[in-house]
């Protein structure tokens, strides 16, 4: 009944007295179908949280953590599915789209602490003795890529942090931060959104549903990354692919990052593409437009070429 609602974050999510969660969108998954120039496999990397991911096979791996707000979404989802698909094909790669617990559930950090738990297992492929063959044979630890955009994006920035602190090894060849969704309490410059409703509005939805028992609120250094006094120089990567759109809410962070990064004292190499016409998510929203094709080639580039 509408009247056990709790909270409505409108356009992802009610919540109710008894705690029933209703996603309103982001729960459409892609039928399992074989691809005749890739191939997808679930595999579980932790049976104790029950978590999988989809795959492919060849040379540099790259790990994706979607989007969706930590709320909605997950690596099955049809725009993520056809998404990472896509990349596989044009960058002969293989492909790990990481599956976390979502918020308001399992709220923050468990989005953290399974990507991480993912990487881990990646990672303890090594030394090609995994119990997953096709990784062994096909895994270039040499060449390894976290990607993601929005909330995944987010969370690509700290997979690498992480990395940098737990001295990671091999290195991490270089993570895409495509529209980050960093924010604070407070505009990170002049050109940042002002608009005290609507930034309380974005806060809210981290403070309420994401991370309700968070002690710094939107301050969070989960979440405000840019505007914080958090140290970037120990970024565990080769290099930084910073992605921002110029009517994305989100651009002043994004943009802010690398600025933020450059500063540091971080010896690696970051690159900044923005699309100054595009909204946020724009190259998953509407994949064939002319744009998008853009970013994709160069974010292929990234994988095939960095």
């Amino acid at each position: 009944m509408e009247s056990d609602l709790v909270s409505e974050h409108l356009p992802f999510i009610r919540i109710y007295k008894d705690g029933r969660v209703e996603r309103l969108t982001g729960t459409e998954n892609h039928p399992n179908i074989n691809h005749t120039s890739s191939v997808s496999k679930d595999v579980v990397y932790s049976r104790e949280h029950n978590l999988s991911r989809p795959s492919k096979n060849k040379l540099s791996l790259l790990i994706y953590i979607h989007g969706g707000g930590w709320i909605i979404e997950s690596p099955f989802s049809l725009i993520y599915h056809n998404y990472v698909t896509d990349v596989i094909k044009s960058a002969n790669c293989l492909a790990v789209s990481i599956q976390y617990h979502r918020a308001p559930e399992h709220p923050v950090p468990a989005s953290y602490e399974d990507s991480w738990s993912a990487v881990q297992w990646m990672f303890s492929y090594c030394d090609g003795s995994g119990p997953e063959e096709w990784i062994n044979e096909h895994a270039n630890f040499g060449r390894v890529f976290i990607g993601g955009e929005s909330a995944g994006a987010n969370m690509t920035h700290h997979m690498a942090m992480r990395a940098g602190k737990e001295k990671l090894d091999p290195k991490i060849k270089g993570i895409a931060v495509v529209h980050p969704a960093f924010w604070g309490t407070d505009p990170v410059d002049e050109h940042d959104v002002q608009d005290r409703d609507m930034r309380s509005g974005i806060g809210g939805l981290w403070e309420k549903v994401v991370s309700p028992n968070s002690v710094n609120g939107t301050d969070d250094p989960l979440f405000n990354v840019v505007g914080s006094d958090s140290d970037l120089s120990g970024l565990g990567c080769e290099k930084v692919l910073v992605a921002v759109a110029g009517k994305d809410v989100f651009v002043r962070q994004g943009l802010g990052y690398a600025a933020k990064l450059k500063k540091s004292g971080w010896k690696g190499d970051v690159e900044v593409v923005e699309e100054e016409e595009e909204g946020h998510v724009f190259h998953l929203q509407n994949p064939d437009s002319e744009n998008a094709s853009k970013f994709f080639e160069r974010f292929v580039e990234f994988i095939t070429n960095g």
